[in-house]
This record gives structure tokens, C-alpha cells and sequence, in this order.
């Protein structure tokens, strides 16, 4: 084993997602080493993008395309540095008749920043079923995030509607600056990319799905507590996450997140979600615990407060 060549990303030529897709791509592969870097949007990388980077430098070491991913558990262990490269370094842990299974270490400047472990599947025939998609309105019948962020006099509208590469329709009021009447456990919202990703291969579809997929995990916790994510004070980052594959999708069209935040105490939070396709299919489920903390004085005690740098 020299060298592994990295998966091949789709290119586009459409800002935002462009810039999505560069930054997935990884380069390298040395003794199953890679490379990547970050997008400039936060204060520090955004997980969901360590999320993908991981999974595309695990599918890199598997051998054909009649295995796909069907699971990964993931640990956020710190922040990391936009500005800084990251490197994946993939264990081969185990290659079976029907399972592969990869383990990735995400570190930058000798600093492990998240740990993965991804299984893989043969294609395969089997008993069938799934849960129902809950009633909702279409995304045709909602107010796409774009339209509000263009209203909004907000450095956040500004630096949203410039770098969100994925249309979101909440079904219930969003929480992007204020918190929603409508508070609860749960919501719903529709989601895909803002323009087309020509190619996206069953794995692609799955690594997109990783990338964005973080951006609203803890959204129903948040509603639980009448919060939004420009509450004052409010620390927030992601600390596990665990994601299933059940069936192939194309990322490319309408997905309804179907979300729950079952329980919050200890400054953690969880968040759970299942993904259907337009026509009520089943294809994904999420889970997710995060640390929220609400200092009583009002201040941020923690680097993972939302900051959104500005926009020319």
C-alpha cells in the first residue's frame, strides 16, 4: 500500500456550493494519508465539513463501487481552525465479505480534532420496510431561508444568504435570530442544494448529506427552550454524532427532515432526525448529542458561541 487516490468530487461552477464541493475534496493519499481545508465561514471549522471530509477519505480506501456507506459514529473532540489544514489519516480496521469498515482520525498541527468510524456494505437484497413521513406542507408551500435572509437587516442575513449553499423551508418559524411561538420538540423542514451537483453518485448524495445535516441537528432543543441561535450568551458545538444510511438518494432533490430533540440536562442536549425523499421514502436517520450552555449573566464563557464574521 503506497498510495490511495482521493474520490473524485463533482465540480460546479454556482457560488455557494461551489466552494462546498472544492473544500470536500481532499488531496494526497500516502500510505492512505489525505489532506483538506476549511471554509472561511466561522470562527472555527464547521463540523459537518470534518464530517464529510472524514467520510470521502474513508471511502477513498474502499476498493469498488458495490459498497457503500451505510453508518458512521463520530466523536467532535475540539475545534479547529479554518485557516489551519486538516489531515485524515484512515486505519483499515476491517475488510469482509459483505462489511468493510474504516476508522479515521481528523487532526491539524498534531491535534486530533474528531474521530470517525464508517461501515460499509455490499449491495445486497433483504426484508423491506420504514416509517411513515409525517404530514407537511410541500416545500413549494413554504418560505424558503433565501427569501428571508434577503429581508433581514442583519449582518447574520447578510452572511447567510452569501455562503448557505443549501435552501431550508422550515415548516414551523425558523430560529436563525428569534425564537418561535411555536415551541416544542420537534420540527419539520425541507432541504436541498442551492443549485444542481451534476454526478452526485450514491456516495456523494451521502457525503452532502453528512455536510449539512449538522447545521440543524439541535434546532428542536433549541425550540424546546424557546431559543434561537442568536440567543445572547448561548455556548454551543456539537459533540458526537451518528448517522444511517438506509437507501440510496439523489441530494439533489427535495428532503424533508423530520426532527426531535428527546431530552436535554447536564449543559447536552439531543437531537434525532429522519430524512425522506419527496415521495415519503425513508433514506436517513441522524442522532446527535451537543453541549448548550446559557451562562445566567448573559455572557459567553465559551469560544463556541455563533459569530458571524462580516460580509463586503
Amino acid at each position: 500500500m503506497n498510495m490511495t487516490k482521493p474520490i473524485e468530487v463533482p465540480t460546479i461552477s454556482s457560488e455557494p456550493l461551489a466552494s462546498v464541493l472544492r473544500v470536500l475534496q481532499l488531496r494526497g493519499g500516502d500510505r492512505d494519508r489525505f489532506q483538506a481545508d476549511s471554509l472561511p465561514q466561522m470562527n472555527r471549522v464547521y463540523g459537518g465539513q470534518v464530517l464529510a471530509q472524514a467520510l470521502l477519505a474513508a471511502s477513498s480506501t474502499v476498493e469498488g463501487d458495490d459498497r457503500v456507506p451505510h453508518s458512521l459514529h463520530a466523536y467532535f473532540l475540539r475545534g479547529g481552525d479554518p485557516n489551519r489544514p486538516l489531515n485524515f489519516n484512515v486505519g483499515r480496521t476491517h475488510d469482509g465479505r459483505s462489511f468493510t469498515s474504516r476508522q479515521v482520525s481528523a487532526t491539524q498541527d498534531g491535534r486530533e480534532i474528531l474521530t470517525l468510524m464508517a461501515s460499509f456494505q455490499l449491495r445486497q437484497e433483504g426484508l423491506e420496510h420504514d416509517s411513515r413521513m409525517p404530514d407537511v406542507p410541500g416545500p413549494s408551500e413554504l418560505v424558503s431561508a433565501l427569501e428571508y435572509f434577503r429581508a433581514l437587516n442583519h449582518p447574520v442575513g447578510k452572511f447567510l444568504g452569501k455562503t448557505a449553499a443549501f435552501d431550508v423551508r422550515h415548516v414551523q418559524e425558523n430560529l436563525y435570530v428569534n425564537a418561535s411561538p411555536d415551541e416544542g420538540n420537534a420540527q419539520q423542514l425541507w432541504m436541498k442544494p442551492r443549485a444542481e451537483v451534476t454526478g452526485a453518485s450514491p456516495l456523494i448524495s451521502r457525503v452532502l448529506l453528512s455536510y449539512v445535516i449538522d447545521q440543524v441537528m439541535m434546532e428542536p432543543a433549541l425550540r424546546s427552550h424557546g431559543l434561537s441561535w442568536m440567543t445572547p450568551g448561548m455556548a454551543l458545538a456539537s459533540l458526537d454524532h451518528a448517522m444511517w444510511f438506509h437507501r440510496d438518494f439523489d441530494i439533489n432533490q427535495w428532503l424533508l427532515y423530520d426532527q426531535e430533540s428527546p431530552s436535554a440536562g447536564g449543559a447536552r442536549a439531543m437531537g434525532t432526525v429522519r430524512v425522506y425523499t419527496e415521495d415519503g421514502v425513508l433514506v436517513a436517520e441522524a442522532a446527535q448529542e451537543a453541549m448548550i450552555r446559557l451562562p445566567k449573566d448573559g455572557e459567553a464563557t465559551s469560544k463556541w458561541g455563533f459569530e458571524a464574521p462580516p460580509v463586503s
